[in-house]
C-alpha cells in the first residue's frame, strides 16, 4: 500500500519564490502556495490574520491524506508588503491583494484572508477534480 504524503517547502522572499517557480514543471499536479507575513523574533507573523490561519492550515495538512506539494511563502515585513510596488502584488502569476492567501497553482482557486482558517474551505480547495 502506498502512503500519501504532503511535501512542504518554505520560501523566504520573492527571489526564492521566483527561483522555485522556474523549476516547477508545467504540468506539476497539486501544488499550493501559502503567502504569509514575515515572522518576527517571537516566531509569529506580523500579520494577525496570518497568525490565525497558520495553526489551522498546519493542523489540516497534518491530517491530509493526499499527495500534494504545499509551499509557505514569506512576503516580507509589513512595510515591504504594504508597498504597492511589492512584487508579490504586481506579479501576474500571484496577483496578491491580501495575506494570508492560499493559491492552487495553475488554477483559479484561492483562499484569502479569514477564508484561510476555515477547514471546510481548505478541504474544498484541495479536493481532486477527477
Amino acid at each position: 500500500m502506498v502512503k500519501n504524503k504532503t511535501i512542504i517547502h518554505s520560501l523566504n522572499d520573492y527571489n526564492e519564490f521566483s527561483n522555485y517557480l522556474s523549476n516547477v514543471k508545467e504540468n506539476q499536479p497539486k501544488l499550493y502556495f501559502f503567502f504569509t507575513g514575515k515572522k518576527k523574533d517571537n516566531g509569529r507573523s506580523w500579520c494577525i490574520y496570518c497568525q490565525l490561519a497558520e495553526p489551522v492550515v498546519k493542523a489540516f495538512l497534518s491530517e491530509l491524506k493526499k499527495d500534494i506539494t504545499f509551499v509557505y511563502v514569506d512576503v516580507g515585513d509589513r512595510d515591504y508588503w504594504k508597498d504597492r510596488a511589492c512584487p508579490f502584488r504586481t506579479d501576474s502569476r500571484t496577483k496578491l491583494m491580501v495575506i494570508p492567501t492560499i493559491i492552487k497553482w495553475k488554477g483559479v482557486q484561492r483562499l484569502e484572508g479569514s477564508q484561510c482558517n476555515n477547514r471546510e474551505l481548505l478541504q474544498m480547495l484541495m479536493e481532486d477534480e477527477d
